[in-house]
């Protein structure tokens, strides 16, 4: 069984930029703010008397987050320098369509969309410069909101937003959320862009 310390590492691990607060850790644990505070300097300290390990741990009031030190930045940078366009995995594309069409968008709204964790693909997205942080909802924990660049523009082959293949039922939609519904438009309009160009 899992000790209340790893437990506590596997959520900061899984909750990614955004992090994660005491509050919500002691939540999701079971245990009291108390108890939280303590693994958490337990944690630091072991990831600081760790010479060889990649990870440590920063916070900002309530708010924790498991990031990678700076020793290990450069592997880290050649991870998410961008590849040719054309490799962009379907995850990756999938994530992308969804921002698309329902942009300003949250981490967990895309999430609950494909059903996966969603931290990794979106820094992947930053980091090719297709998507940007374009705000920040007014809720608890005041969590990034995402839409997409000029550079997504160029990459699908149009000029607007407005371009891209309307949703079918915006109401079906809203009701019957999946990502394969994204992914078939936004498959139709880099074929449409593709077509356009052998022409």
């Amino acid at each position: 069984m899992a000790t209340n310390q790893a437990k506590i590492e596997a959520l900061l691990f899984v909750s990614g930029d955004d992090g994660i607060t005491v509050t919500e850790l002691a939540q999701l644990v079971g245990i009291l703010k108390p108890a939280v505070l303590e693994q958490l300097t337990r944690l630091e300290q072991k990831y600081a008397a760790d010479r060889n390990g990649s990870f440590t741990l920063i916070h900002a009031d309530e708010r924790y987050r498991l990031v990678t030190k700076p020793g290990v930045a450069g592997v880290v940078r050649r991870y998410f320098e961008a590849p040719a366009m054309a490799t962009l995995s379907p995850a990756a594309l999938e994530t992308l369509a969804i921002i698309a069409y329902r942009q300003p968008v949250t981490r967990v709204e895309i999430e609950e969309v494909r059903g996966v964790r969603a931290s990794a693909m979106l820094q992947k997205l930053q980091a090719w410069g297709l998507i940007t942080v374009t705000g920040r909802l007014d809720a608890p924990g005041r969590p990034a909101q995402y839409g997409t660049t000029p550079a997504f523009l160029n990459y699908v082959g149009v000029t607007s937003l407005k371009d891209l293949p309307p949703l079918p039922d915006e109401e079906k939609v809203a009701n019957d959320e999946d990502s394969n519904q994204y992914m078939a438009l936004f498959d139709a309009a880099l074929t449409d862009e593709e077509d356009d160009q052998d022409a």
